[in-house]
């Protein structure tokens, strides 16, 4: 076979611009570079200057997907820093939102996203045509994930309702029995979620990395907990920086992160690895039924998780609507403090991490935040280069192309709109 050199100028389907670029020499990849062009967003530079209570409303603007996560990952590390104890009420609920968050986001994944790639199709619509219910399913589940963000954001798109110690108000008791119902309602639908992903047809791989998430000792980790991986890490969430590293590469804007010298994977899959055995129990019975095994290291067993932690967030949202109160207060009173504030929580796509430094009127004088998708960079380069030699280099650029696209799409990275996100040119030398 001739040297080749596959050159995909652009990836659409992750936050800004990207490409992948992979030469081919004795038919063993030489070289694989995955590109991505992040525009110069400036949002932690934008940060400087701002009073702590303006910073949940900004970060949320970085992901229309994810916004609760970037939230929460504020708040969190402010309350920290200021020693505040919001109270079991603001606990529960924010667990209630997180819920919804994770509800959306991996309902739009599996169904618009994922699935078409697993059933031999090119999109949503074509796939619509043969599976009409499944996807009216993945909307239905999503819209209620928004309805959910919505009853304590206000919106579900860049939420508002969320503040450090607390919410701005408090729903209606006829607010959540209304929504009560409908998340009873979808129970069956999130168990048969699991029940088809797992009917997928998944490739045989299996890959040894690292897996890591925030670990909690009394619940699936959303919110709270220390930082954990499979190989014998357990930090607290302000020693991040002793064990990871972001690296500038020569040929992307977008930081590589590793843990101790090696790629790691975050995500649902990382999360359910680590915490299997804390979720709900009807969770894993309908996982066990289905004879899948977790923790994997077939990375295509995410689109599973993501199911799985559809259903956890249902179940879970019910638990803690079903003991609904109104609070005297949604909030308490904060008094800002001078210092360092670190906060780390569970979003859709795995950890987000965020650091401020704050002056001692809470002015935000330094921010640094990692994306999930920043730190499964380079596991995603290790898996492209794996997955396409196993595959096998010799087949037509189009296969190649097409299968590049499903390792990416599999780790949901942060995305565009865009359906077809690989256009590829091959040079033969």
């Amino acid at each position: 076979m001739p040297n080749r050199k596959i050159s995909i100028p652009v990836l659409t389907r992750v936050e800004g611009e990207g490409a992948l670029d992979i030469s081919i020499k004795q038919n063993k990849i030489e070289s694989l570079q995955l590109r991505i062009f992040e525009p110069p967003r400036l949002f932690e530079k934008l940060l400087e200057g701002r009073l702590y209570t303006e910073i949940p409303d900004i970060v949320s603007r970085i992901c229309g997907i994810c916004p609760v996560a970037y939230q929460m990952s504020a708040v969190h590390a402010f309350e920290g820093l200021f020693g505040v104890d919001p109270g079991s009420w603001v606990r529960d609920m924010r667990r209630v939102f997180y819920c919804g968050e994770w509800l959306e986001s991996h309902s739009l994944h599996i169904h618009l996203l994922a699935a078409p790639d697993f059933l031999g199709f090119d999109s949503a619509p074509a796939m619509a045509k043969e599976y009409p219910q499944e996807l009216r399913r993945g909307l239905k589940l999503q819209a209620l994930g928004n309805d959910l963000i919505r009853l304590f954001g206000a919106r579900s798109v860049n939420p508002v309702g969320a503040k450090v110690g607390g919410f701005t108000r408090a729903p209606s008791i006829e607010e959540i029995n209304a929504l009560l119902d409908k998340l009873r309602a979808a129970l069956p639908d999130a168990e048969a979620l699991i029940s088809w992903t797992a009917l997928l047809k998944f490739p045989k791989i299996v890959q040894h990395f690292p897996s890591v998430s925030i670990s909690h000792p009394g619940e699936y980790p959303m919110n709270e907990g220390d930082l954990e991986s499979n190989q014998g890490l357990h930090i607290p969430i302000n020693q991040f920086e002793h064990h990871f590293e972001e690296k500038q590469v020569a040929y992307s804007t977008a930081l590589h992160c590793t843990l101790s010298g090696q790629a790691y994977l975050v995500g649902p899959l990382a999360r359910i690895n680590l915490n299997y055995g804390k979720l709900h129990s009807e969770v894993k019975q309908v996982v066990e039924k289905n004879k899948l095994q977790f923790p994997s290291q077939n990375v295509y067993h995410s689109i599973v998780a993501r199911a799985a932690e559809i259903y956890y967030a249902l179940i879970e949202a019910i638990r803690l609507l079903e003991n609904y109160h109104v609070p005297r207060s949604p909030f308490v009173d904060v008094v800002p403090k001078k210092g360092i504030a670190y906060g780390c929580t569970e979003a859709p796509r795995g950890s987000l991490w965020h650091q401020y430094e704050l002056n001692k009127n809470g002015v935000v004088q330094k921010a640094r935040i990692v994306p999930p998708t920043s730190q499964n960079q380079a596991r995603i380069e290790e898996d492209l280069r794996f997955t396409l030699e196993e595959f096998g280099l010799d087949a037509p650029e189009e296969t190649l192309r097409l299968q590049a696209e499903r390792v990416i799409r599999n780790y949901d990275p942060c995305i565009s709109c865009a359906t077809h996100f690989l256009n590829l040119t091959v040079t033969r030398q």
